[in-house]
Order: C-alpha cells, then sequence, then structure tokens
C-alpha cells in the first residue's frame, strides 16, 4: 500500500513539481535581473549616490515599499542619484542599498542615517525629542507590522493581479510571483502574522490603516505642516494599496473610509513624483506600455558634479518640472555649510 502510495500520483509528485518550480523561479529571476545590468556604463560612486533596486514595475516606480521609500526620501531631500537595478542584494541581504563614495549600505534606516551623517541633509530637525519618538513609533508599525499585511495582499491574495504589472515576459512574471508568494508567507509564519487566517490578517490591516488616519487627521504630513522621515516610509507603504491592489480591500479602506489617507498619498506623489501621472488602466493598455518603457519613468541619473554649486537650480529631470525649477525644495533644512553641495572625493 505503501508502495503504491509513492509510485501513485500523489504527494512525492507534487513536491518534485513545487521544489522544481521554485529553483526555476529563482534562476529565472536572477538570470532576468543580471540582464538588466546597465554594462554600457562604468559605476562610480564618487560623489554620487548610487541605488540599487528591484526592475520597474509598469503600474508605480516599486512593488516594494523599501525601495519606494528610500527612492521618495532621496527626492525628498533633493539629493541626486543613479538607478541600478541589477538585482543583486546586500551583503546583509537586503534590498535596497546604496553606494555613496565606494562605501555600502543597507538597511533603509541605516541609509537615512549614513546620508545624513555624511550630506548634512535632515528631515528632522524641526521635531522635538518627543516627536522623534512618536516617529519612530509610527515608523516601525507601518514597517514590522503593516508591511506584512500589505505584502500578503499584494503576492498572495492579489497575485494575479500583482503579476500583470510586472514589465517581464509570462514566463517570467509567473516565476517571481510564485517565489515572492512562497517567501511572504514563509516570512509572515516567522513574525507571527502567519498563523493567523485572511479574515484576522484584514483585522490587523484595517486597524494599521484607522490609526495612520486618526494620527494624520487633517495635517499636511504625519508630524505637522513639514515633511519628516517618517513621511517616506509611510508613503512607500500607502502608495502600494493605493495604485498596485486595485480592487484589494486597503485600497477600498484609504479611497473610500479614510479619504485623508488618499489626499496625503495624492500630495507627496504630485509633489515628488510628477512623471508617475497615468492610471493603472492606461498603463495596462499596450500604446502605454510602450511609452512607459522608451521614456524610462521613475529614473533619476544626476550626480552632484551635475548641480550647480551656486544656484539651486536643476536640469530638467524626474524631479523637477519642465522649467528646470526643483520640485522638492520646500519643506527640508539644510545646514549653509551643506547646501553649497561641495564634497571631497
Amino acid at each position: 500500500m505503501m508502495i503504491a502510495a509513492w509510485m501513485s500520483d500523489s504527494w512525492w509528485r507534487k513536491t518534485l513539481y513545487v521544489s522544481g518550480g521554485a529553483l526555476l523561479a529563482a534562476a529565472a529571476y536572477i538570470f532576468y535581473e543580471l540582464l538588466s545590468i546597465k554594462e554600457e556604463q562604468e559605476l562610480d560612486s564618487t560623489d554620487s549616490i548610487i541605488l540599487h533596486q528591484f526592475s520597474r514595475p509598469a503600474v508605480s516606480p516599486s512593488l516594494y515599499p523599501f525601495c519606494l521609500k528610500i527612492e521618495t526620501y532621496l527626492r525628498m531631500v533633493d539629493l541626486p542619484y543613479q538607478t541600478y537595478f541589477d538585482g543583486r542584494l546586500s551583503a546583509q541581504s537586503t534590498m535596497p542599498w546604496i553606494e555613496y563614495n565606494h562605501e555600502r549600505v543597507s538597511g533603509t534606516e541605516f541609509i537615512i542615517e549614513f546620508l545624513e551623517k555624511k550630506l548634512g541633509v535632515s528631515l528632522n530637525r524641526s521635531l522635538s525629542a518627543e516627536d522623534k519618538a512618536i516617529a519612530h513609533t509610527i515608523t516601525k508599525m507601518v514597517e514590522e507590522h503593516l508591511h506584512w499585511t500589505l505584502a500578503y495582499c499584494q503576492w498572495v491574495e492579489n497575485v494575479e493581479e500583482t503579476r500583470h504589472m510586472l514589465s517581464v515576459c509570462d514566463l517570467l512574471q509567473w516565476s517571481v510571483c510564485e517565489l515572492n508568494g512562497s517567501l511572504v508567507k514563509r516570512e509572515m509564519f516567522c513574525h507571527g502574522i502567519g498563523h493567523f487566517n485572511s479574515h484576522l490578517i484584514h483585522t490587523l490591516l484595517e486597524r494599521d490603516l484607522r490609526s495612520l488616519s486618526t494620527l494624520l487627521g487633517d495635517k499636511k504630513y504625519i508630524m505637522g505642516s513639514k515633511l519628516s522621515s517618517v513621511d517616506a516610509a509611510v508613503f512607500g507603504h500607502l502608495a502600494q494599496a493605493m495604485w498596485t491592489l486595485p480592487g484589494s480591500r486597503p485600497e477600498q479602506l484609504i479611497k473610500g473610509e479614510l479619504p485623508n489617507l488618499a489626499r496625503y498619498c495624492e500630495r507627496i506623489r504630485h509633489k515628488f513624483w510628477p512623471e508617475w501621472v497615468l492610471d493603472y488602466e492606461d498603463l495596462c493598455s499596450e500604446p502605454f506600455t510602450d511609452v512607459y518603457k522608451q521614456h524610462g519613468l521613475f529614473s533619476c541619473a544626476d550626480t552632484f558634479e551635475d548641480m550647480d554649486t551656486q544656484s539651486p537650480s536643476h536640469k530638467c529631470s524626474p524631479d523637477t518640472d519642465r522649467s528646470g525649477r526643483s520640485l522638492s525644495d520646500s519643506d527640508i533644512e539644510v545646514d549653509q555649510s551643506d547646501a553649497e553641495l561641495k564634497f571631497e572625493a
């Protein structure tokens, strides 16, 4: 009987299929990311921030909240950067990570601390010690709790919709989604939140979103009238619900019952991502998708040497408008000496 069960099309064959599929998915994804390396450029991080992250999807700058967080932060503090879609994880097996003057830093919290120390920019100077503690607490709630409920919606519940957002061939779409779905479920189980059923996960998601809505209230940003680093973290996560989870519970909550969160997301998107203007339905159509890929939206390839040290104006790039005026020039505080942006190699 055991031999018959072993030889039948039962669990061992399914296990073989799943294992083989996972290995194929990993190999295919790594192969694709390696092909996306910009071989024509020699990477030089001298006086230049190089941001390593995953490839762009077809509807937003990133499907990964932490990648969107750091890139939005760089725009908030008006620092030029180069985006590199090599798919290589950091030495700590994390994404995103940056290089600056041949130093490599991973972990979004440590990246921000590094940039504040090296380049003298900060979004938190106007915050009191108590406000900084509150901002830190909100950031941890978003990144350590809300993050997993959104990841569950993205890569487990809405995986078919997510698959079509990936700007890769059908085989790689399936491979990436299978791999990410398995990883999310495993990590959620280790975290503890994965022990609950879908209904309870949605309950936790809703509590976090309603808490954020209450904390935001009628304010322009989370901590008041000025930006702080917590806004990059919150936006990086809420943007996934706003624009990459069509028809999902988090999207319905934000756009329906919690409109202040929707206005908050639109406020930051229009200020720091002016090129991110097309709707999901438009981008999913072939003509718009082709235009999107040809023009390479959501990229910034400036270096500090490209910036005029005597003037705050930039050349026209994704974080400037057509007149060349910086779109991220109001809510930050930078030391006068640092504003000159003169750095030694």
